[in-house]
């Protein structure tokens, strides 16, 4: 632990958020469907779309409708992804000959790339066709975060409308998100990977000579272009196994930075283009501080707690100044910490070393990160949109305090919306942990862990915690690719994912429907340090108090176990 590690993982935090501010003002541009420098290019596609689907964009829908809308388009591209891996065999552009997936199997990745998850209970080299990571993969790490975004943009119309009836059109939002901010970003990325060393190929892959004399086969794929989408669509499900991890994906330095600022950015972006958008921006200037504190705090804490001796190391009596166990031993202990802390505060499953061989309190940082909710950043549009349902909660608590009806960016703040902001916050606990108990007594599921007592236990939790929390990041010592595992996880990233996207969009319709108000000296205000400290203590709680303790028991019982191993050994 050093200044230089610090300095690191400052540097790839602020770029992040630093480059989030103008992505932000543009992203808000589309969203309002202002004139941008790509409306020559990209307005005649759209309109293709719209003449293709029936699609009238200036017919704005209700908090219903725009539901529903959102409801169906990922159901069917649900049976989409769905039939696809079922048939991968007999379909073209499938060089490696690989199968079919199972029902479970095909089930589990369906829904998890529906859901903006990516969560992989497979090896992407050894299972996925190249048509069927284009075709399906690909596309949904693109439609996926799109949705995100539209949730965003309409919880922004519930702040801006006035006695309003509608959220804006859902179709419009999607098509919108696509083809102006994610489709040119990804080129740019793509091809600016593919200069620094990352294949893009639809080879099958190259057979290499080992010095042995031994033949190896490697895989390729269209790497580059998914590793774009799956970074800055905040998604995840790499080509490879292990992700970021793989040299392919990974290469060097820079491809290690530009890759992780790019899994936070558009995150970022998508604060700054709310709060652009209802017309607050100090107000959502404090929402951004309270999340790059709370997520400057979980890499901080990561950074400390890997550059600790093992307790391995140190019982055996070897040298324990570096601990590289569990860390990406090319860009080390800084790289590692930022990569953990970024991916699970953002809703991306994309990892650089597999959180299951960080230290214990490591491996519980990251948990937490995850329990907070996924508003650090989040993923595209849906981390601000639960954010902006903390600080709803956040102003009725003090205005219940002193004694004043809770007002947020001009609007009040009544028992209806709060009562669909603690669906949105109490549906992840519920599935976290409810399929975590019943994992932990089952026979069938129990044959997934690798490890029994404490770490297996930790293994449990955080499968159901990052599936929930639609992150998709992995302890490695659990076997999912199995019926319980695959239907279960698939499960729990369904409703964690639409569950609440539901009840913001009802908050979205409540709000919408409310006259907008002008400030006044009474209203509590919302962009100040106070207000900052206040919006901490509540995700704190909620976060912490309300689920964490028993999430959290694995990896404290591990701690004090490697604490005792280490004290027995001398």
């Amino acid at each position: 632990m050093n200044w230089q590690g610090w300095a690191e993982i400052a540097l790839t935090l602020g770029l992040a958020v630093g480059l989030g501010w103008p992505l932000g003002v543009y992203m808000s541009r589309v969203w309002n469907g202002e004139r941008t420098w790509l409306d020559p290019l990209m307005a005649p596609v759209e309109r293709l779309f719209y003449a293709a689907g029936g699609i009238d964009p200036r017919k704005g829908q209700s908090w219903i409708g725009y539901a529903g809308a959102l409801l169906a388009f990922n159901a069917v591209g649900f049976f989409l992804v769905y039939g696809v891996l079922r048939l991968q065999g007999v379909l073209p552009l499938n060089p490696q000959g690989f199968s079919g997936l199972s029902p479970h199997l095909a089930f589990n990745t369906a829904v998890s790339f529906v859901t903006n998850t990516n969560w992989q209970s497979y090896g992407g080299e050894t299972t996925m066709s190249t048509l069927s990571q284009m075709l399906v993969l690909t596309v949904q790490n693109f439609v996926s975060a799109a949705t995100g975004a539209a949730i965003a943009a309409a919880l922004a119309r519930g702040f801006v409308a006035s006695k309003g009836e509608d959220v804006g059109n859902f179709w419009s939002d999607v098509i919108r998100t696509t083809l102006w901010v994610l489709l040119p970003l990804c080129a740019v990325v793509a091809i600016v990977l593919v200069a620094l060393g990352v294949p893009q190929t639809l080879a099958a892959g190259v057979t290499a000579h080992t010095l042995e004399g031994g033949e190896q086969k490697i895989s390729l794929f269209a790497t580059a272009s998914q590793l774009a989408v799956k970074q800055l669509g905040i998604n995840g499900g790499g080509i490879f196994n292990v992700n970021s991890a793989h040299p392919f994906e990974n290469p060097t330095p820079l491809t290690n930075l530009i890759t992780a600022v790019s899994i936070n950015v558009l995150g970022w972006a998508a604060f700054f283009a709310f709060g652009r958008s209802v017309l607050a921006k100090k107000d959502v200037r404090a929402l951004v501080v309270a999340a790059a504190v709370l997520l400057s705090a979980g890499a901080g804490a990561i950074y400390v707690t890997e550059t600790r001796a093992p307790p391995a190391q140190v019982a055996a009596h070897v040298d324990a100044s570096v601990n590289m166990e569990g860390k990406e031993v090319r860009f080390g202990a800084p790289s590692t910490a930022a990569w953990a802390a970024m991916t699970t505060g953002a809703s991306n499953g994309s990892v650089n070393g597999m959180h299951s061989s960080l230290m214990p309190l490591g491996g519980g940082m990251t948990m937490f990160l995850m329990q907070l909710g996924e508003i650090l950043p989040g993923g595209i549009g849906s981390g601000v949109a639960i954010m902006v349902v903390m600080a709803l909660l956040a102003v009725f608590v003090a205005g219940l305090m002193v004694g004043r009806t809770p007002e947020y960016l001009g609007k009040k703040i009544e028992a209806r919306e709060i009562q669909f902001a603690m669906l949105a916050v109490l549906v992840i606990p519920l599935f976290m942990l409810g399929f975590a108990a019943l994992a932990a007594i089952l026979p069938e599921a129990l044959k997934g862990l690798m490890h029994a007592g404490p770490h297996g236990l930790s293994e449990i939790l955080y499968a159901y915690v990052s599936t929930t929390a639609n992150n998709g990041s992995a302890f490695g010592g659990l076997t999912a690719n199995a019926p319980w595992w695959n239907t279960t996880l698939g499960l729990a990233m369904m409703f964690g994912r639409f569950a609440p996207i539901v009840a913001v969009l009802a908050i979205a319709g409540a709000l919408a429907a409310k006259p907008k108000l002008a400030p006044t000296a009474g209203a509590m205000p919302t962009h100040g340090g106070l207000f900052v400290g206040l919006l901490i203590g509540v995700i704190l709680i909620l976060g912490g108090l309300q689920f964490f303790p028993a999430l959290a028991l694995g990896p404290i019982v591990e701690h004090f176990q490697a604490l005792a191993f280490v004290a027995s050994s001398r």
